[in-house]
């Protein structure tokens, strides 16, 4: 089907043959999987697609974030098809391909938010779900709206983040990156019973944004709670909150520690390690995933591709998530 030799097994088309081709040749698609348009010539689709979102419009600080789902898919080459956390081939399980990018407008943020919804839409009408690249956090709110109606109810929401991301404006603009969590609560996307912020660190604008958060109904995992409580604890206190809910994960790439994670748009001090990251988001398996996205990687302010290498494995856990997830349903 493709130029390059591929893994198959069980009768999906996995990654190029890295036995067979190095893994710095060739054109950089999400872990060396198949492109989506390259299935669709042979009449096949896909259960996941990984999807780009290059838009960083509504960022307040560092610029950047629209460069994220290129760096990302160059850090991912060393991927692998077996995951020996779970003792799964999320590849194998079940046809995953790299769906390209959306098309925004970085010039009109209303717009370039209608058009992720439209495209998230798009990309789900046959049953299969996503995992978005991104971008800025703005884009989690359309992909929320998405998530909503395809589930025909209010979602559950993790959201791993250093901030908490339900401001409600700034410079008078109701959509950025900082206020994509107040618009979903407003608008009834999100299921007010199952919230919760994991990560948060960091000075804030005063206790009014706390207070603002908890009349949401979130929750807050701070990433001095993971320290002093440590991970299996956080992964029970989350799996109790969220239940057998439909669950969306938006995953903001800062709330790493500026040690694992340089290359984002506004960093705070004191966060998770990549370690801790990867064994929380593994303690979800089960869980009702319907859909996630991680966002925020600045290549441009990355060093020897820490911050893309991070994001590239928190993306394969959440693709083993959603893959394991469809194999036993």
């Amino acid at each position: 089907m493709l130029e390059s030799p591929r893994v198959v097994d069980n009768g999906n088309i996995g990654p190029v043959n890295s036995a067979q081709v190095p893994r710095y040749s060739g054109e950089s698609t999400f872990a060396l999987l198949p492109r989506l348009r390259d299935l669709q010539t042979e009449n096949r689709s896909a259960d996941i697609k990984i999807i780009g979102a290059p838009f960083d419009s509504g960022v307040s600080y560092r610029p950047g974030a629209r460069f994220g789902p290129a760096h990302v898919r160059q850090s991912s080459r060393l991927l692998r098809p077996y995951n020996p956390a779970t003792d799964t081939s999320p590849f194998a399980q079940v046809q995953i391909a790299d769906a390209g990018d959306m098309a925004l407008n970085p010039f009109n943020i209303e717009e370039a938010i209608a058009s992720v919804e439209e495209d998230a839409l798009t990309l789900t009408e046959d049953g299969a779900s996503i995992l978005t690249i991104g971008g800025d956090h703005t884009i989690a709110l359309p992909l929320l709206r998405a998530a909503a109606k395809r589930a025909g109810e209010p979602v559950a929401l993790l959201h791993f983040d250093a901030h908490l991301d339900t401001w409600d404006t700034y410079f008078g603009a109701d959509y950025t990156h900082g206020t994509p969590f107040r618009r979903a609560a407003e608008e009834g996307i999100i299921d007010s019973s199952a919230l919760c912020h994991v990560g948060t660190r960091g000075p804030l604008y005063g206790r009014k944004d706390l207070e603002d958060d908890k009349a949401f109904g979130f929750g807050i995992v701070s990433s001095a709670d993971i320290f002093h409580k440590g991970v299996a604890e956080v992964i029970s206190m989350l799996r109790e909150r969220i239940g057998d809910r439909p669950l969306y994960i938006s995953l903001d790439i800062d709330v790493l520690d500026p040690a694992h994670a340089p290359g984002t748009g506004t960093p705070e001090a004191g966060g998770m390690t990549s370690r801790e990251l990867l064994e929380i988001l593994r303690g979800l398996r089960g869980l009702n995933l319907v859909g996630a996205d991680v966002v925020e990687v600045l290549p441009g302010y990355d060093h020897a591709e820490l911050t893309g290498i991070a994001a590239a494995h928190a993306c394969y856990d959440l693709l083993t998530l959603m893959a394991d997830l469809r194999a036993n349903a």
